[in-house]
């Protein structure tokens, strides 16, 4: 009963949009600590995409994505994050192509949940010469665990285009899941997969789905300092072929 009341008060209150290759995450249930920001830049490099124009949308291969997150701790289980996306191409040079904000509230530890459970929702613009979805809408339940040196997540996620190409509201299935081990100290290792099966109603076909697995390595135990970098596969022909990204973090904390 509180995980629906807690799903239900994220839905009223504020709302957002998908990730594409702008930011290849998959998040854990904890938020941002309160009184405390993370700075983080996006970063990934199309070596194999889409080489061209699909449905208005210009090219991915050879695409350099960028994008600066700010997250803040509101408080103990909210936080708030802004994105600002960018995109490089030498046909198209330099482009400012949108932006979204993210609210995100975690279930309390008082609960004493088995489990880490927190719901993001993204809401925002992008350039319609770089996403068929012009104002997007991004439902993204979180649940994760952590075995020792063993972590999962899971993101049963949801995108809803408001306003786009397609014109079709339906919401699309967009799982995320990832699986890192502490082979290291300060690090781990591990699989990150992203996919979109295509509306909730009727799944595409599973060619023109898309699947990608990403090996990462990540920064782990740091108070200060986040990092996530590591190359991606597609495993269809609707995929991006070859992708690498990194993600660098700094945290701030305000006062105590």
């Amino acid at each position: 009963m509180r995980i629906l009341l807690l799903a239900y008060t994220c839905l009223v209150c504020i709302s957002v949009s998908a990730q594409d290759n702008y930011e290849i995450q998959v998040y854990g249930a904890q938020t941002q600590a309160k009184n405390s920001s993370m700075f983080e830049l996006h970063s990934n490099f199309t070596f194999d995409g889409e080489k061209n124009i699909v449905k208005g949308v210009r090219p991915s291969n050879h695409a350099l994505h960028e994008t600066l997150e700010i997250t803040t701790g509101i408080t103990d289980n909210f936080e708030l994050g802004f994105y600002l996306f960018t995109n490089y191409t030498s046909a198209y040079g330099y482009q400012v192509i949108g932006s979204h904000i993210r609210p995100r509230i975690m279930a309390p530890q008082s609960w004493h949940l088995p489990v880490g459970i927190s719901l993001s929702l993204e809401f925002g613009y992008q350039s319609q010469a770089y996403s068929p979805d012009l104002w997007n809408l991004e439902i993204r339940p979180i649940i994760d665990k952590q075995w020792d040196k063993l972590y999962i997540s899971f993101n049963p996620t949801m995108g809803i285009s408001l306003k786009g190409v397609d014109n079709n509201a339906t919401p699309v299935f967009e799982p995320n899941i990832k699986a890192a081990y502490n082979f290291f100290k300060k690090a781990s290792l591990g699989f990150e997969y992203y996919g979109s099966l295509g509306a909730i109603n009727q799944f595409e076909r599973p060619a023109d789905q898309s699947h990608a697995l990403f090996l990462a390595y990540d920064l782990v135990g740091n108070d200060h300092w986040e990092l996530n970098i590591g190359p991606g596969w597609g495993l269809t022909k609707a995929t991006d072929g070859f992708v690498f990204k990194i993600l660098v973090g700094r945290r701030i904390q305000w006062h105590k």
